[in-house]
């Protein structure tokens, strides 16, 4: 299906922008190890947004892959993930703040480096918030795309730095409107301590007509199920 809209996010990058319901969010890593950390929230009411405990626990996993669904803190259905090369996005590492950046990969400032300057997650969601109304109490759980951090056996995380190749794509799609905030920074548990290069393309496209009876991600789980119904009621309800 052709693209209606792309953006590159270069490594250090930040971008939000509000998107349909019914679209397909295409996310494809121009180089290895990438990252894109990333917060969503109802376009149209944006005290309801991600909620991460409730994700997990519905779907009994800590990772994300196809068939799995973004629930909100009201039990709908935000954006799923409707196809996936890697099999496997963190939910638990969260995203870099300056003091983390600064200890990793060198003190860097705008004032001396201008555009050069390494950019930290959390500096990155707080100027994109603002230009939705929102703010720094808003900032919540993060998905990191492209990330896999596993725990071994005696509950150390583990990130994985071979598991995103060039190339790789997951495809989330729309099932609200949604307020969508990026950020393309280094996964905070990524030992390198270079700071990563990846480059991250994004495509919107229409998505095919959502029927409940034979889409994947609803029927994946029975609580992915009635977060799908909760959803349908609510456009119902507000005439979308």
């Amino acid at each position: 299906m052709s693209s209606l809209w792309s953006k590159t996010l270069a490594p250090g990058d930040k971008w939000s922008g509000v998107i349909a319901k019914g679209r397909l969010l295409a996310f494809t890593a121009l180089q290895r190890d990438a990252n894109v950390s990333m917060m969503l929230f109802n376009a149209n009411d944006l005290t309801e947004r991600y909620n991460m405990p409730d994700s997990l626990k519905a779907q009994y996993t800590a990772r994300l892959t196809r068939g799995n669904v973004l629930m909100s803190d009201n039990g709908r259905a935000l954006a799923s993930f409707v196809g996936d090369d890697l099999g496997w996005h963190d939910t638990i590492s969260g995203y870099t703040t300056r003091e983390s950046t600064d200890a990793k990969y060198g003190a860097t400032d705008y004032q001396t480096l201008r555009n050069d300057w390494l950019r930290s997650g959390y500096e990155n969601f707080a100027v994109e918030l603002v230009r939705s109304g929102l703010g720094v109490r808003d900032l919540g759980p993060v998905v990191n795309l492209f990330a896999k951090v596993a725990c071994d056996e005696e509950g150390r995380m583990i990130y994985d730095a071979a598991h995103c190749q060039e190339g790789a794509t997951v495809t989330l799609r729309t099932d609200m409107d949604v307020l969508i905030v990026l950020s393309n920074t280094p996964n905070p548990l990524n030992p390198s301590t270079a700071y990563p290069t990846a480059a991250v393309k994004l495509d919107v496209s229409l998505a095919p007509a959502f029927d409940a009876a034979t889409d994947y991600c609803c029927n994946y789980r029975g609580e992915n199920r009635r977060a799908f119904e909760n959803t349908a009621e609510y456009h119902l309800l507000a005439g979308k």
